[in-house]
């Protein structure tokens, strides 16, 4: 199993970022996948997950409207789709697999992921 973030980088406020994390060894659409991002200083928190074949999606207060979760099955990738960034979006965010699960109570546990990827970091000026 194995996961690989890419797509960050430095951008002004108000620009746009896509991040991929791309797996192997299993079939994402298969598991509750989900992006967690953690700054210096802070804890850890989910920002967006994306539940069995798309089915629901979730998102953190902080992001609704500015990002998007979705999944190109035929590269076995999970994507955020980030839009209108702030300084407060800077992180190093992570890719992560859940339990194989349609819909959640939790989907920001992150006890419930079970492989991370190394992350890949966002900066925001």
């Amino acid at each position: 199993v194995q996961l690989v973030e890419s797509g960050g980088g430095s951008v002004q406020a108000g620009g746009s970022l896509l991040l991929s994390c791309a797996v192997s060894g299993f079939t994402n659409s298969r598991h509750l996948m989900a992006w967690f991002r953690q700054a210096p200083g802070l804890e850890r928190e989910g920002v967006a997950a994306i539940s069995v074949a798309g089915l629901n999606t979730y998102y953190a207060d902080s992001v609704k409207g500015r990002f998007t979760i979705f999944r190109d099955n035929a590269k076995n990738t999970v994507i955020l789709q980030m839009n209108s960034l702030k300084s407060d979006d800077s992180a190093m965010y992570y890719c992560a697999r859940g339990p194989i699960a349609t819909s959640t109570t939790r989907p920001f546990s992150a006890v419930r992921y079970d492989s991370w990827g190394q992350g890949t970091q966002v900066t925001v000026s």
